[in-house]
């Protein structure tokens, strides 16, 4: 029984009515737009978004590994010989990070907290004890004389202690006493004369179970892009340690989040209170973490180049003009005059000069390099590596018997990997992110595909629905004969 032309024709119809709305859909990107949209609604700093929740108190474990140089040629470097250092650890810590006094602002735009860290020693995931000893730099000693060095008297009478207390330019600690803290000779000596002087030493004294100051967060309700981007940091919105206004800019996040609809071409800048500045990343590969599409993002190289590189860095020189070359920081104007410069592991991305200027450093990109691997509609972190280097700057100070003819070197003393892995829980309601996103943003090429079968079931029938009118022709001329 032939089928009515009514119904051939609606299908055609339909067919071609699919193919318009798809094509249109497609075009108009209506479905992109409207999960853009719900996510823009729902990742903001508000009480009872999962957002505010993983930023009040971040579920995915956070580590911190620690790897110190070891000394192995001390008096040799003290005769004006390059050092050479042998990489021991990692020491590994478990990191706890909640946000703590948080107070949202009338308007809700707005919401200040603090950030406390407590590090909780992982004996498991590490080389060995809190008790293994370090030879490396005496980092007060050598803050003390580059302080004095200009001061020939002074410079005399702390040298001549020095020399009668056996304090020199390397010393030994456990690993516990470099990170934590430990009671310095030197500095409980010159407390005398300065009784405001703290006679402990640390690399992270007093960074155990505290906070590097208020933060006051932009909340994200009036504009996406502001999500969790530092307004001011300990009542400020500069800083005042660099010698240009472009280098005391605080920018970005402060790295635990970012902001959705991130795309590739995108500038993502963070501030960085251990590195006392701000700094950026820029996209560089696409990556899958636990079944999770992602972007991966790395600072590049013009971050630490040199001002001959990159221009806009020269407020990074301090003092005024004085550059140490590409790869380097020196932070002593914020580490109360230490000495200490930073970099990131192994000098890596650094002037080959510092590479090769110590024996046993050896820059990979894969182990030395900082990444943030983010996923592209939430902003949310699916893998993390910050990766510095602790060095100090030793040089020939002749006033001090015990520096008075070691070379001018960046002597690296620890590197550290804080590191973090979306959690499992976390990354289950992500996938299931992805594929809603997925299938959303498929439906107007579902309605092209439904148009083109029907189109082809209408051009079927219609050659079908011709097919008996030429059979009957061809038939005739066999009954008349």
């Amino acid at each position: 029984m032939p089928l009515k032309p009514c119904f051939i024709y609606s299908i055609g119809a339909s067919s071609l009515l699919m193919l318009i709305i798809g094509i249109a859909l497609v075009l108009s990107n209506v479905f992109p737009n409207l999960m853009q949209s719900l996510v823009k609604t729902e990742v903001v700093l508000r009480n009872g978004t999962d957002a505010f929740e993983a930023w009040l108190d971040p579920p995915a474990p956070v580590y911190m590994q620690f790897y110190f140089f070891n000394l192995t040629n001390p008096e040799e470097v003290l005769k004006g010989e390059r050092p050479a250092v042998m990489e021991i650890g990692p020491y590994t810590y478990r990191e706890h990070r909640p946000m703590e006094e948080v107070v949202f602002g009338s308007n809700g735009t707005r919401v200040a907290a603090v950030n406390p860290k407590t590090y909780f020693f992982e004996r498991n995931m590490s080389r060995g004890p809190e008790s293994d000893l370090i030879r490396t730099v005496n980092i007060p000693a050598m803050t003390v004389m580059e302080r004095f060095k200009d001061n020939k008297v002074a410079a005399n009478l702390i040298s001549a202690y020095m020399l009668s207390q056996e304090i020199g330019l390397f010393t030994t600690h456990t690993v516990g006493e470099l990170l934590w803290g430990y009671e310095d000779g030197l500095l409980k000596a010159l407390k005398v004369v300065d009784p405001n002087l703290d006679d402990n030493f640390g690399l992270f004294y007093k960074n155990n179970g505290s906070d590097d100051g208020e933060y006051l967060f932009f909340t994200g309700q009036q504009n996406y892009k502001d999500f969790a981007r530092v307004d001011t940091w300990n009542g400020k919105s500069s800083l005042d340690w660099w010698t240009s206004d472009e280098c005391n800019m605080i920018n970005g996040t402060n790295g635990a989040s970012f902001h959705p609809i991130i795309s590739k071409n995108e500038v993502l800048y963070m501030f960085s209170s251990d590195l006392c500045r701000s700094l950026y990343a820029v996209y560089t590969d696409d990556v899958i973490v636990k079944g999770i599409p992602g972007y991966r993002f790395a600072p590049p190289f013009e971050v630490f180049a040199n001002l001959t590189v990159n221009p806009a860095n020269t407020g990074f020189c301090v003092p005024a003009g004085n550059c140490l070359g590409s790869g380097l920081l020196n932070v002593s104007m914020c580490k109360q005059g230490a000495p200490i410069i930073m970099s990131s592991p192994h000098f890596y991305q650094a002037d080959e000069k510092f590479v090769k200027d110590v024996f046993g450093m050896r820059p990979k990109k894969e182990e030395h390099q900082t990444a943030i691997d983010i996923n592209p509609l939430t902003g949310i972190i699916l893998q993390a590596a910050k990766r510095l280097q602790i060095n100090v700057y030793v040089e020939k100070i002749p006033d001090f018997r015990q520096a008075e003819n070691v070379p001018t070197v960046i002597l690296p003393v620890v590197y550290l990997n804080e590191s973090v892995l979306i959690d499992d829980a976390s990354a289950k309601k992500l996938q299931v992110i992805a594929v809603q996103k997925n299938v959303v943003e498929n439906i107007p090429f579902m309605l092209i595909g439904v148009g083109i079968i029907l189109g082809g079931i209408f051009m079927f029938l219609m050659c079908r629905q011709k097919l008996p009118e030429s059979s009957a022709a061809e038939r005739q001329p066999l009954l008349s004969s």
